[in-house]
C-alpha cells in the first residue's frame, strides 16, 4: 500500500499538487468530515474532523501562511518504527492486519514573512485527548520525526483555535474568488458594491436589511447583496473585526473600506 500511494504521488508536492495521504473517503467512520476548496491554491482540502476545519479555516484567513498541507506522512516508515523503538513504545498499526501504518501529521504551514519562508507543522487534539496515554506516545513520535528535521511542530487544540473567528472565515469562505458570484458580472458586482458600502456606512439597519433592499432596488434576485458582502469581506475589501461573530440579524460595524469602493467604474 505504502509504495502504491507513493507512485500515485501522494503524501507529495506543494501547493495545487500536493496529495494529501488520507482524502475523507479512505477514512472509517470517525464523525464528521469536510472537503473544503482553498483559497490559497484552488485545491479541495481533506478535513478528519470539526476541530482540524476550524484550525484550518483559520489557517486561511492568515496572509502570512501561503500553503496548507493536510494529512502529511511521516515518511520514510522506517524513521517513525525506529524512534518508536528508541521511545520504547508501539508504532501504528493496522488493526486487522497488524501491519505498521504510516503516521501523518495533520498540518504541515508554509510561512512567508518578509523574504524569509519557513515551515511548521502542527497536530490537531482536543485537551481531553492529551492524557491519554496512547495518545502521548503518538505524539511524541511525532515530535522527534520533525525534531530530526528543525522544523517547529506543536499542538493545535480547542483552546487555541477560535471558535468566533473561524466560524466567520466559514461564512465569507464560499465567495472568495469572483467567479464565485455567478450570475453575477463584474458591473453587476460593482453596483451592488458602490450601494452595499454606502448603505453600510450610512445605516444603523441589520445587515440583512441593508442586503434585501439592495436586491430589491437594482432588481436582483434575492440574496445576491448578502453574497457580495459575503465577497467583500473574505477579500478585505470591507475589514471588520473578525473576531466579533457576524450576525445578519445585526449591524455589521465596518472598521475601514477602500474609498473606490462608493463608486462604480466599468472600465
Amino acid at each position: 500500500m505504502i509504495d502504491s500511494h507513493c507512485l500515485a504521488g501522494v503524501g507529495q508536492g506543494e501547493g495545487a499538487t500536493y496529495k494529501p495521504w488520507l482524502r475523507v473517503q479512505d477514512i472509517p467512520s470517525l464523525g464528521r468530515v469536510h472537503r473544503v476548496k482553498g483559497w490559497k491554491h484552488g485545491r479541495v482540502h481533506h478535513l478528519l474532523s470539526d476541530l482540524e476545519a476550524r484550525v484550518f479555516f483559520i489557517y486561511e484567513w492568515s496572509l502570512q501562511i501561503i500553503d496548507i498541507r493536510e494529512q502529511y506522512p511521516l515518511l520514510p516508515l522506517d524513521e517513525t518504527l525506529a524512534i518508536a523503538k528508541e521511545c520504547g513504545v508501539a508504532h501504528p498499526a493496522d488493526i486487522r492486519s497488524k501491519q505498521p501504518i504510516v503516521m501523518t501529521t495533520d498540518f504541515v504551514l508554509t510561512i512567508k514573512k518578509n523574504l524569509a519562508t519557513t515551515y511548521q507543522a502542527r497536530t490537531v487534539k482536543y485537551a481531553a485527548d492529551l492524557i491519554k496515554a496512547r495518545t502521548l506516545e503518538k505524539l511524541e513520535i511525532e515530535r522527534r520525526y520533525w525534531q530530526a528535521r528543525r522544523v517547529d511542530w506543536g499542538i493545535v487544540t480547542e483552546h487555541q483555535a477560535s471558535t468566533v473567528l473561524a466560524q466567520n472565515v466559514k461564512w465569507v469562505h464560499p465567495f472568495f474568488r469572483q467567479v464565485d458570484l455567478y450570475p453575477l458580472d463584474a458591473p453587476a458586482i460593482q453596483r451592488i458594491t458602490a450601494d452595499m458600502t454606502h448603505r453600510a456606512c450610512h445605516s444603523d439597519l441589520p445587515l440583512r436589511d441593508l442586503a434585501r433592499d439592495c436586491d430589491e432596488k437594482l432588481s436582483l434576485a434575492r440574496g445576491q447583496g448578502l453574497k457580495v458582502v459575503r465577497h467583500l469581506l473574505a477579500n478585505r475589501i470591507w475589514r471588520i473585526d473578525m473576531e466579533r461573530l457576524i450576525r445578519p440579524s445585526e449591524r455589521l460595524a465596518l472598521l475601514d473600506v477602500p474609498a473606490d469602493a462608493f463608486t462604480v467604474d466599468y472600465l
